[in-house]
């Protein structure tokens, strides 16, 4: 019955994908600034470092941005054929840039001019893939397959939401629908491959597809009652301006579904091996019992698991947090602009879904473990064998 239930599950959210599966030719595509006619992407190496006065005195440019008080630089650099130079601005030399730093420029190539370089970026392709060794190694040595089975999840969560979540999005589909399904069909494959096929993880994915749910509802409701427009930031218009069709209302509401994921799905399968070992430690205890135990390490779970997510959105925003306290402005002022509301809400929503996920989970849990078997149906005690002092005993009485 429970297979039956999974795989209709399954293809249910295999046949939504289906439907919301975006056409190429519906997802916008605009030009890269970078990759233009007589426009190119270098690799570069800094061979000199040289500040000079450009008169920068800070306080607010043409475009209403403050800018950086300071020197700007001449940098000198080593590409492909040649070398280069050009300048960079206070903000980027205050940053800090050093001989010898691996650098993307732009290069820009006019027939009959000559190449003209701006900086666009450090080179971080080498720092990242040993970052990601490292972790994989440490997961897999710790975690052993169980790890393994972990990263190949991550690629499938990489994979569905690269090929399938972002390209709806922009394709103009509701992004708090096709979230739910991106999600659904992830947390199944996740959810087997990482913990195995069985009863207990069914349990933890049954409280998993609550939770999500229960999230979206919330998150698109709480979306419209707080006006939050997801119109933050300069990202977000020049966002609308590549693609006028996009939701970015529902790309918020989404956003909490998707952010909220790897704690929900901590949260449920905690929740789901904590009634199977009580279950196997106690197999006459009754199904409430069992319930209130959980529930007593489920309660510890979610104030850590608040913790976590409240933190997690703290470290996002702490740009604007800076901001806040730089400019002196009180919290209560801060919290209602849209940038700092956004965080609150995602914060919010994601832990109400969460600790709502907990008791749900539990309640499948229970009814789906092992159920203590009938003392009527035991087999009788076998008597122990007398010893033979105690037959003696027996005859001399």
């Amino acid at each position: 019955m429970l297979t039956a239930i999974v795989l209709v599950i399954a293809g249910g959210a295999i046949a939504a994908m289906i439907v919301l599966w975006p056409d190429s030719s519906k997802v916008p595509h605009d030009k890269n600034p970078y990759g233009g006619k007589d426009v190119s992407t270098i690799s570069a190496t800094v061979t000199k470092v040289t500040p000079f006065n450009c008169h920068s005195n800070g306080g607010d440019g043409p475009d209403g941005q403050a800018s950086v008080k300071g020197d700007c630089a001449h940098i000198g650099v080593k590409v492909k054929g040649g070398t280069a130079t050009f300048d960079l601005d206070p903000t980027r030399y205050k940053a800090g840039i050093h001989v010898g730093d691996g650098i993307s420029v732009v290069k820009f190539a006019p027939p009959g001019q000559t190449p003209t370089y701006q900086f666009l970026d450090f080179q971080r392709g080498v720092p990242l893939i040993a970052l990601a060794a490292i972790f994989a190694v440490v997961v897999i040595a710790i975690a052993r397959l169980r790890g393994l089975f972990a990263m190949v999840g991550i690629g499938i969560t990489l994979l569905a939401l690269t090929k399938f979540i972002l390209p709806a999005f922009l394709a103009g589909e509701s992004p708090v629908i096709v979230t739910v399904v991106g999600a659904t069909a992830i947390m199944i494959v996740v959810l087997y491959l990482t913990h195995g096929v069985s009863i207990r993880t069914t349990a933890a994915l049954f409280g998993t597809l609550f939770g999500i749910v229960l999230t979206a509802v919330i998150g698109l409701a709480a979306t419209g009652w707080t006006n939050l427009s997801g119109v933050g930031s300069e990202d977000d218009q020049t966002l609308i301006a590549v693609v006028p069709s996009i939701h970015l209302s529902g790309v918020v509401a989404a956003s909490m579904v998707i952010a909220g994921l790897g704690v929900l799905n901590d949260v449920t399968v905690t929740q789901a091996s904590a009634v199977w070992e009580m279950r196997a430690l106690q197999p006459l205890a009754r199904g409430a019992t069992i319930f209130a135990s959980a529930m007593r390490i489920g309660r510890d779970h979610i104030a850590s698991s608040i913790y976590t997510l409240v933190f997690a959105y703290a470290g996002s925003a702490m740009t604007i947090l800076l901001l806040i306290t730089a400019y002196q402005r009180s919290l209560t002022e801060m919290a209602t602009t849209e940038e700092i509301a956004d965080e609150i809400v995602r914060a919010l929503v994601g832990a109400i879904g969460l600790v709502l996920a907990v008791p749900i989970t539990t309640v499948f849990a229970v009814w789906l473990a092992p159920k203590p078997r009938d003392e009527a149906d035991e087999p009788a005690p076998t008597p122990p064998t007398p010893t033979p002092g105690r037959r003696r005993a027996v005859r001399t009485a």
